[in-house]
């Protein structure tokens, strides 16, 4: 796809997500998410940070940072966190008309927003369903490369089978599933295990530990 494509996908899921932050109310930003131990004010401050940081900055942060991961996401997530929740959210909602993507790599940005709204939504009990057409682009590039996630990694020796989709990967022992938890669980999260079968799933669930 090209990265006029992408663009256009990372907008549309970007406006889909704020759409759903617009609408919560102050107890639902404290609530935490599939992401770590980060509430949702935590998850759209690290997105608005993704949207608004070009390559240079995130080398200049890493520096600043002493190279630790840590450190450097908590500084990215710091500048953008506001003094309320309604001040990170128009960080973020500020961060919807960037068209910034670290290394150029908008698969990258895009797996960001597509995997976080999921986060997000997931814990909330809410219902955010992205573009079919991004989810496989974000699959594709998680197939291809560790980039934030390492979900080349975590599937290595496996073979992925989506169950809506044309999308199929790798070789080995079968997992499959929709695309969209195949790629939430590339990304990390292990609470849509229960949602794959195949006889990988269980490899996947201790690869996951």
């Amino acid at each position: 796809m090209q990265s006029t494509q992408l663009w256009e996908l990372v907008r549309s899921e970007r406006q889909r997500l704020s759409l759903l932050l617009n609408g919560l109310d102050p107890d639902q930003w404290q609530t935490t998410t599939l992401s770590q131990a980060w509430s949702v004010r935590h998850v759209a401050a690290h997105l608005a940070a993704a949207g608004s940081t070009g390559t240079g900055q995130w080398l200049l942060n890493m520096v600043l940072s002493g190279f630790s991961t840590d450190r450097h996401n908590d500084r990215l997530l710091n500048k953008y966190w506001g003094t309320s929740a309604k001040q990170t959210l128009e960080n973020f909602d500020r961060s919807c008309l960037q068209s910034r993507a670290v290394f150029n790599s908008v698969p990258g940005l895009l797996g960001e927003i597509v995997v976080h709204g999921q986060d997000v939504a997931v814990a909330l009990g809410l219902n955010l369903e992205p573009d079919p057409a991004a989810v496989h682009e974000v699959a594709r590039f998680y197939c291809t490369q560790d980039f934030a996630v390492n979900s080349k990694t975590l599937i290595k020796g496996l073979k992925l089978i989506a169950t809506d989709d044309s999308f199929t990967a790798g070789h080995g022992a079968v997992v499959r599933g929709q695309l969209l938890d195949l790629v939430m669980v590339m990304a990390g999260r292990p609470a849509f295990l229960q949602q794959l079968e195949g006889e990988a799933v269980e490899e996947l669930r201790l690869r996951l530990v």
